[in-house]
């Protein structure tokens, strides 16, 4: 199966859905599953066409992580492994890093990597049948790259019980504890994914990229530290021809006209 047939790629007024498919193999991230989504990932990074990203996939199961069969065909090679995991360590990066709003559409069953990608997504909205886990601890492989993305999105105890039990988690239990940002009857899923993604992309495209990247950076720092950055990121914003647009369109009681600059 080729890169684009492993990826299907759908562009809509500003909206790229990426749709992993290779259902037959559970949507596993092999080494040729997470390079195409690389490869998609970089392109999309310098679109100027695409203002949201929707992450999809086809079958009934979303993800299950990493093929285990490609794996256990490598178990000797440690640099193989090394590999595997430092190229999902990039993707997931490249979504956090991507300068435009990734919406992961959940429907199935989300494990391990699967799991991982979900969380490294900006949003989630998870059909009501979807389930989630990070069950490398029942195979012996403790999913520590996977509770990278896992440990920043949901509470420590909360992420700790689900790797250290690998059980399945409901949507609407995901939903709670801060995995997914909605939960819809799975009829309703495209419709309200669609919905979310038109909303963001009527925006302007370098607000939002703005945000996005201040958001992850002032994240990692101290309470004045993180206030110090935002309000300069606030300053030089001020200065960019949409904020100066959405200023006076406000006042003047009109829809602005973004350019994105």
């Amino acid at each position: 199966m080729t890169a684009e047939e492993m990826i299907t790629i759908a562009n809509d007024n500003g909206i790229t859905t990426l749709t992993l498919n290779q259902p037959e193999n559970r949507n596993s991230l092999s080494m040729a599953m997470l390079q195409a989504l690389s490869d998609q990932l970089e392109e999309l990074a310098g679109d100027a066409e695409t203002r949201v990203v929707v992450l999809a996939a086809s079958g009934r199961v979303f993800c299950a992580g990493h093929d285990l069969k490609e794996i256990r065909g490598q178990l000797d090679s440690h640099q193989f492994q090394l590999d595997l995991f430092n190229l999902c360590s990039k993707v997931m990066q490249q979504i956090v890093n991507l300068p435009k709003p990734v919406i992961a559409r959940v429907a199935g069953v989300a494990t391990a990597a699967g799991c991982q990608l979900v969380a490294s997504c900006d949003l989630a909205v998870a059909a009501d049948t979807a389930r989630f886990a990070t069950p490398g601890v029942n195979i012996g492989l403790f999913c520590s790259t996977p509770m990278v993305a896992l440990s920043r999105n949901v509470s420590r105890k909360h992420a700790m019980e689900m790797l250290l039990t690998g059980e399945m988690v409901s949507a609407h239990r995901a939903e709670q504890i801060g995995l997914v940002n909605r939960v819809v009857d799975e009829q309703a899923l495209d419709e309200t994914v669609r919905d979310l993604a038109v909303t963001i992309a009527s925006k302007s495209g370098r607000t939002l990229q703005i945000g996005k990247e201040a958001f992850y950076q002032q994240l990692e720092m101290g309470l004045a530290e993180a206030y110090d950055f935002t309000s300069e990121v606030m300053a030089k914003n001020m200065q960019a021809a949409d904020a100066q647009e959405g200023i006076c369109a406000f006042l003047d009681k009109r829809k602005p006209d973004w350019k994105d600059k």
